[in-house]
């Protein structure tokens, strides 16, 4: 049995390089998901579509135990690789700058693993490659196209569901996978300001909403700074100033966007309020008015204590005694369509360190990011374990003898 694993792993790592040659962003993903079906087609897992380019297969659908799903993301960014590599995208502006690439290489060799052990899974298993995360909501359309509701040929309901995501910030063979909030809920604003313009050289005969929009911008950072209790994670981002206009016209508009973070999904409408009213209040002092739109995105990623204990249990055997990555607070700001379903199912979400000092620190979203290729075969066997399959004799080697 050992020996197939080498291979298993080499294929998957493989795999991986093709899929990063050929990224596709949220809602595109067609070649990713043909390539997904015709590996799950050459091993004999059945498949369905499922919200278009997802698809969810399941073995052992009438085994007697609890069902178990696992899940993938599989689209890419609209950033312009730098990599230098030579697996670089070969499409213009596109490329795997998340390492959803890794993830779907990870789920399939966990497939091809789950397939040749089909016999002694103890429950059913969904393997669910989903579209769309990155802000496409694309796990909400799964879970709405059927993902987690199983049937006849497909095993019961899903029971519990299990994911992770690779992560640069986190020292390679350490990892966080805390009961409660992994990562944040976002959302993102527009706050639209709205003056007179007019000539530059008579500024008493505007109303400058450019320089309104400037104090908003500094006034914004007290919401986090003094409007919110310290123990509280939160940020809140204006990325965005927009006022054209000519070099001697002050215009009638400016448009302000941004983002926010919290730890706690409550929390969001919260922030949303008092973005709104220093907004408002700040437009005033100015002589202008300020209307803000808020738009919730994704919610806390929230653990489960179960099963958030059984994948700890499942990092602790592949990465050794010392796995937990202690230096990270949790949770982190960044966020994760994987909340859509842990608010549905228990489950539990993990964030896996990438950095090896072998290049793999470069954060995600960047155009110098690659997934780091030695993840894949931990965490298909951390996939494996948590499915019930049997592993290679012996278990697998320990990160720390390696």
């Amino acid at each position: 049995m050992a020996e197939a694993w080498p291979s298993l792993v080499d294929a998957a790592i493989a795999l991986r390089r093709e899929l990063h040659r050929r990224p596709e962003v949220a809602w595109t993903e067609a070649q990713t998901a043909r390539t997904v079906r015709d590996q799950l087609d050459l091993v004999g897992i059945p498949w369905r579509v499922c919200a278009d380019t997802g698809t969810v297969a399941t073995l052992a659908p009438q085994a007697p135990g609890r069902h178990v799903a696992l899940r993938a993301d599989i689209d890419a960014m609209p950033v312009a690789e730098a990599t230098g590599a030579e697996w670089s995208s070969l499409h213009d502006g596109v490329m795997h700058a998340c390492g959803h690439d890794g993830h779907t290489a990870t789920l399939l060799g966990a497939a091809w693993w789950l397939r040749r052990h089909e016999g002694s899974l103890p429950g059913p298993v969904s393997l669910l490659f989903q579209p769309a995360e990155e802000g496409g909501h694309g796990a909400r359309y799964m879970i709405e196209d059927g993902a987690l509701d199983g049937g006849p040929d497909h095993g019961g309901p899903v029971e519990v569901i299990f994911g992770w995501h690779n992560w640069p910030a986190i020292p390679f063979g350490h990892a966080v996978c805390p009961d409660g909030a992994v990562m944040s809920a976002n959302g993102t604003f527009a706050i639209e300001v709205v003056g007179e313009g007019g000539h530059a050289s008579q500024p008493e005969a505007t109303r400058d909403p450019v320089l309104a929009a400037a104090a908003i911008t500094v006034a914004l950072q007290q919401i986090v700074a003094r409007r919110l209790p310290a123990q509280q994670a939160a940020v809140v981002a204006v990325t965005s100033i927009m006022a054209p206009s000519a070099a001697t016209v002050t215009p009638d508009r400016a448009e302000l966007s941004g983002s926010i973070r919290v730890a706690d999904t409550v929390q969001r409408d919260v922030v949303f309020g008092l973005i709104a009213e220093v907004a408002e209040q700040t437009a005033r002092a100015h002589g202008v008015k300020a209307v803000t739109t808020p738009s919730p995105r994704y919610g806390a990623t929230v653990n489960h204590p179960g099963p958030a204990a059984e994948l700890r249990e499942g990092l602790r055997a592949r990465l050794g005694a010392d796995w937990h990555s202690g230096a990270t607070p949790v949770p982190v700001m960044a966020s994760e369509d994987f909340s859509y379903y842990l608010e549905r199912v228990p489950g539990a979400f993990a964030l896996v360190g990438a950095d090896d000092g072998r290049g793999h620190h470069e954060p995600c979203h960047s155009a110098r990011y690659d997934f780091n290729d030695r993840l894949i075969e931990h965490m298909v066997a951390v996939y494996a374990r948590l499915a019930g399959a049997p592993l290679p004799d012996g278990d697998l080697e320990l990160l720390a003898q390696q």
